[in-house]
């Protein structure tokens, strides 16, 4: 399993290694470092770019969606981009951190819709078959102005 950070700038990974002789987790660890590069290019092209076809170039030939208000497939994308191009053209989403096991990699982002608010946290898992995406999961949770206690949500 490889855990990424991401602050700003990119943090070198580190790499649980378990014994493995056959020289396997070399293998997978590139084949997740592909997986992270991936995703990361998919969302600053799709969400902060607000280019579908080229964040969809790195979608693979299925695109199911688990957010219950998201319809699967690129037009199902494409959809969500056209909204956050009409109604917020200016939005954009920051990568705090991102997580890499297998063919999954989790993003911790704070989305902000409208420059100046707090906006939303949220955690995307993002599935790969073959080196693109063919699954994606969000969890979704508003900043608040007057928190329970002084710890950031990032």
């Amino acid at each position: 399993m490889q855990f990424v950070f991401r602050s700003g700038a990119m943090i070198a990974a580190s790499v649980l290694t378990l014994a493995f002789a056959n020289g396997s987790a070399i293998a997978g660890s590139a084949q997740e470092e592909a997986n992270r590069i991936a995703v990361l290019a998919f969302y600053e092209k799709g969400l902060n770019q607000k280019d579908v076809d080229a964040a969809l170039a790195y979608v693979g030939d299925r695109y199911t969606q688990h957010n219950p208000n998201a319809a699967d497939g690129p037009e199902g994308f494409r959809k969500f981009i056209g909204f956050l191009r009409e109604k917020f053209p200016n939005s954009h989403s920051e990568i705090k951190r991102s997580f890499v096991d297998g063919d999954y990699v989790i993003l911790h982002v704070n989305a902000v819709r409208e420059p100046g608010t707090k906006g939303n946290a949220i955690v995307d898992i993002f599935k790969l078959e073959n080196g693109k995406i063919v699954e994606h999961w969000d969890v979704v949770q508003p900043i608040p102005d007057n928190p329970a206690n002084n710890n950031t949500m990032f």
